[in-house]
């Protein structure tokens, strides 16, 4: 643990997320927010904050301020002239996709890749949907024998506050919008990082937050819903954010909420289901942004988080 507050760089929070962030940031007891760069909120008062004002900093004023982490919560393909800007001994934690697929970049599912993580100096946040996919397929990657289908659906705030047709709330009213429904970013960021294809249908509802995805695999070896069940308790019961339960979990019950949980588990043979929810905006990506920095500056994973 850090013998005084780490300071704390973050790039880009006019969106929901980064609204999330500011309030996770400035309520850790071991960060203090040095600034909030958005060129479009500049001069206006961060909420959650005492006394700070957005800014709109370049990436070289970005690299003149004395930071202990950088948050960048850019969209994608604008996270290079800050990285480029600052110091390599510098933490960086990027939200966006630019980095998801750089071995040069340690990738931030905690779960699964704490060890390095603790080591990185570049982080790259996973997206929300491949996090819950991750989650939910990582315990049974390796006795897939076919490419799972993945049914998923987000709230409309994983759209972004740019307009348009999935965060139209008029258009999405009694609707369900599916859109890429095949070569999604999130597609092919899950097959990365799992090691095994899968087949992925995004669909965005009319609910501001949360995400579901139902999964149906087929394995190798025949298996039991009560295999399965212990499967996931040996795996994850001993993770704070994670939770394994019976039934399937509702999407509803996602919001607000800093952990993902597991469950619905069927199985038949060499088939198995599940269903797994998580609210996008946090361990969809503030909240894991928030265990990326804990590590990487050597502070208890979990530290900040309510």
């Amino acid at each position: 643990m850090p013998d005084r507050k780490c300071r704390i760089g973050l790039v880009g929070a006019r969106g929901h997320v980064g609204a999330e962030l500011v309030r996770l940031l400035a309520a850790h007891p071991s960060f203090e927010i040095d600034f909030v760069s958005s060129r479009a909120l500049a001069g206006q008062p961060v909420p959650d904050t005492e006394g700070l004002c957005f800014e709109d900093l370049a990436p070289e004023a970005v690299a003149k301020r004395k930071l202990d982490a950088l948050v960048l919560a850019l969209p994608n393909d604008l996270s290079e002239p800050y990285v480029r800007a600052v110091a390599r001994e510098l933490v960086i934690v990027d939200l966006s996709a630019d980095h998801r697929f750089d071995d040069d970049w340690a990738y931030g599912l905690p779960e699964h890749f704490r060890d390095a993580i603790r080591r990185a100096h570049r982080i790259s946040n996973p997206g929300c949907y491949s996090t819950a996919a991750q989650l939910a397929l990582k315990p049974i990657a390796s006795e897939l024998d076919a490419p799972p289908a993945l049914f998923a659906v987000s709230g409309y705030s994983g759209a972004g506050t740019t307009p348009s047709p999935r965060n139209d709330v008029e258009r999405l009213h009694d609707n369900l919008l599916p859109y890429a429904l095949i070569g999604h970013v999130h597609e092919r960021e899950i097959e990365r990082h799992l090691g095994r294809a899968v087949h992925f249908m995004p669909h965005v509802a009319p609910f501001f937050r949360g995400l579901t995805i139902t999964i149906d695999c087929m394995l190798a070896a025949s298996t039991s819903k009560s295999a399965l069940l212990d499967r996931y308790h040996e795996r994850y019961d001993g993770e704070q954010l994670v939770h394994i339960q019976d039934e399937a979990p509702l999407v509803r019950d996602a919001a607000g909420r800093h952990d993902a949980s597991i469950g619905g588990f069927e199985a038949d043979g060499r088939r198995a289901v599940m269903v797994v929810t998580l609210d996008n905006l946090l361990k969809g990506a503030a909240t894991q942004a928030l265990q990326n920095l804990n590590l990487a500056l050597g502070i208890e994973e979990h530290c900040g988080l309510p």
